[in-house]
């Protein structure tokens, strides 16, 4: 295979989204990027190619991976789904009863299902933070234990960008002992052989794609209000901050998971098949189907538009019309994105490094996902 060129499998029927994969590396609307469908546990597209960074030198490869900013999401809240499934977390119950010191300044009534919403009231820090203290675990989770939310907790979502995932990973660490990143790997990625790291080993730092950010400001340019503004700008998103070893090595749950379209469907196909992937059952098919029931429906108070929230995943509704109601989806800042399809038994998933300014998904991937669609009904 030629530098730059498509690799990867294409199922026949699917040849318009190679086609326009292709397309997308062409004509500069994409970099480098990966691609994704696993249908009844078995892939039937799984494509890469272009480039792992924007001058151009190192090819995208199989086993390129690149940091997919709140696609991580995704793996933290199916971690914390596996651990309800075994009886170990009930989402109704008060986050203090597994984590005391979270009950200061009024949240002991704050639920699990809260954090997993976005609707706990906690978007941001409202202690000034510095990037570094990203990297400091028991800093970033006491800062929020003693803090107060900012709005009344489970009656709107209110975007929980970078906090969620120590929110909800302090809640694994408290009960399972071990670290979110830790509890995922030994669960999920490696009995799966998925390529998929929330702490990145040092070692595969050489496989990391650079990350072209957005154009424009940013996402803390656009904060209109306190809720916004602590989400976005407390501290800031600094992209060149994702090459760093600092950040790669960090476990930064909700934002700073590296991997690629395969690693991420082949591990959220344990959703899409009713609990069971590569022939090994994960969860029960009930323990899949809790992350469906819809916590919060809105607009939200951080992105700004209709959201609806089952417990870690965005639910189908007026902005995901393609969804039916058995699916649900996440995506990164910059344009990864993850879909659930549980009546399909379907998961598309897309990574890349050239970055749009939006925060769940862009139409790069969604017009990738409608040929999908588009040759399943032909």
């Amino acid at each position: 295979m030629a530098d730059g060129e498509v690799g990867g499998i294409v199922d026949d029927k699917f040849a318009a989204v190679r086609e326009q994969f292709e397309k997308n590396l062409n004509d500069g609307t994409d970099i480098g990027a990966s691609f994704c469908v696993i249908k009844d546990g078995e892939p039937v597209i799984d494509l890469w190619g272009g480039w792992a960074d924007e001058e151009r030198t190192r090819p995208w490869e199989k086993d390129t991976i690149v940091n997919v900013y709140s696609t991580t999401k995704t793996m933290t809240a199916l971690t914390a789904l596996w651990l309800a499934d075994q009886g170990k977390l009930d989402f109704d119950a008060p986050v203090a009863a597994y984590w005391p010191e979270f009950a200061a300044s009024g949240k002991e009534a704050v639920k699990v299902s809260h954090l997993m919403s976005h609707s706990a009231g906690l978007s941001g820090w409202t202690e000034p933070l510095g990037k570094h203290d990203l990297y400091d675990w028991d800093k970033a989770t006491r800062l929020l234990a003693a803090q107060a939310p900012l709005w009344e907790p489970g009656t709107a979502s209110g975007y929980h960008a970078i906090t969620q995932g120590y929110l909800v990973g302090e809640v694994i660490r408290r009960i399972d002992g071990r670290t979110v990143g830790t509890v995922f790997r030994e669960e999920f990625a490696e009995p799966l052989g998925a390529d998929f790291h929330i702490g990145l080993p040092a070692s595969e730092d050489h496989r990391v794609a650079d990350l072209k950010p957005p154009p424009g400001a940013g996402l803390g340019g656009a904060a209109q209000n306190e809720i916004q503004r602590v989400a976005f700008e407390n501290p800031e998103v600094d992209v060149s901050e994702t090459r760093t070893r600092a950040w790669r090595g960090a476990e930064i749950p909700a934002a700073g998971g590296t991997g690629n379209a395969r690693s991420v469907a082949t591990v959220q196909s344990i959703l899409a098949n009713g609990g069971v992937m590569n022939g090994k059952r994960f969860l029960s098919e009930a323990g899949c189907r809790k992350a469906l029931e819809c916590q919060v429906d809105g607009t939200d108070m951080v992105l700004g538009i209709p959201v609806r929230f089952g417990l870690g995943y965005g639910l189908s509704g007026p902005l995901s019309p393609a969804l039916n109601d058995q699916s649900m989806f996440w995506g990164g800042y910059g344009g990864s994105i993850v879909l659930v399809d549980m009546q399909n038994r379907m998961t598309i998933a897309y990574a890349m490094n050239r970055m749009e300014g939006t925060t769940t998904g862009d139409m790069r991937a969604i017009t990738l996902a409608a040929h999908v669609w588009q040759a399943m009904a032909g």
